[in-house]
């Protein structure tokens, strides 16, 4: 490639998947939905309440469950939220769409701060308008994105965003953070499919202990973890999606099952991995509420790993280990 040509994502007016460039039509998708035997789902869940998140010192790395791909995130004494979704449904109709079967894990009133917000990519399951413009009035944080979403977070009043292409990186709130690949796609329309960008996020300390946290948005299983794994050796933590996979099919090239997610674990060398992108919202997919995380054990043993190494929390939940251990 010369200095003229353009990255292998890039396609023109918008952007494409170089591992496997495979599209879904609005034909699949109405296939998808006239042909699916969804599993049933509870109509809600009770979750037992957990203890609001303390505000962890720069020595600690913090991860708080809200659910789905929503995570409040600590590190290098900085609180940050990625993809927030506090809404009923993730939908862009307050009447139809995918809806929740269980609160969010905390409220945003219980979080001790947001320092700086992440948005992967555009799909309304992580870019939730309502609640990013409750994120704003509330706290106003710097946001980071990818190349074509600060639009759509201008619309929640949240201007300035910056945005990022694949290996691309700021530093801000005390932090750096780098924008990288995803096996996925974008639309909020049917008329603007892959007209922006998406991906996952590196996020590491400048200063105190040194800490990683690799966050992956949505994605299928691709070699982009091990590039990932390569650039980064030494990632803390990593969030990574385990559900939203059937039918197989259809979702491949998108989302990964229980078993890729254990194979993206283990190329990107994460010390301890949590599960996302699960249990949350019915009607984003067709499997079992309670199978992903049935299968990420199972995947985790029969590759002879340490349950510990890569498991899930209870909605609301917090993990804390430290930095760097």
């Amino acid at each position: 490639m010369t200095a003229a040509d353009p990255p292998a994502h890039h396609a023109g007016r918008g952007f494409r998947n170089p591992h496997d460039p495979t599209l879904r039509s609005l034909r699949d998708v109405w296939r998808w939905r006239r042909t699916a035997r969804p599993a049933p789902w509870p109509a809600w869940i009770e979750d037992p309440p957990q203890p609001p998140p303390a505000r962890l010192g720069p020595g600690e790395i913090g991860a708080t469950f809200i659910g789905h791909a929503s995570f409040f995130l600590q590190i290098g004494g900085r609180c940050l939220l990625t993809d927030p979704i506090w809404s009923m449904r993730a939908s862009p109709l307050a009447f139809a769409g995918p809806r929740r079967v269980r609160a969010p894990g905390q409220p945003l009133a219980a979080l001790p701060g947001c320092d700086l917000l992440l948005v992967s990519h555009n799909h309304y399951d992580h870019l939730d308008l309502p609640t990013l413009r409750q994120i704003r009035r509330r706290w106003a944080p710097p946001a980071v994105t990818g190349l074509g979403n600060a639009r759509h977070l201008a619309k929640a009043g949240i201007r300035g965003a910056r945005e990022l292409d694949w290996w691309e990186a700021t530093e801000v709130a005390g932090l750096r953070v780098t924008y990288v690949p995803a096996q996925h796609f974008s639309a909020r329309t049917p008329w603007d499919r892959n007209r922006s960008l998406w991906g996952g996020f590196v996020v590491e300390t400048l200063a105190g202990p040194a800490a990683c946290v690799y966050v992956a948005g949505d994605s299928g299983w691709c070699p982009h973890f091990a590039e990932i794994g390569r650039r980064f050796p030494r990632i803390d933590l990593a969030l990574l999606p385990i559900g939203a996979y059937a039918p197989r099919d259809f979702m491949r090239t998108q989302h990964m099952d229980p078993e890729e997610a254990v194979q993206a674990h283990r190329a990107l060398g994460a010390r301890q991995s949590l599960g996302m992108h699960f249990g949350t919202f019915a009607g984003l997919t067709d499997e079992p509420i309670a199978e992903p995380e049935a299968r990420l054990a199972a995947a985790l043993a029969a590759a002879g790993r340490p349950a510990a190494e890569f498991t899930t929390l209870p909605f609301g939940a917090t993990l804390v280990r430290p930095a760097g251990a």
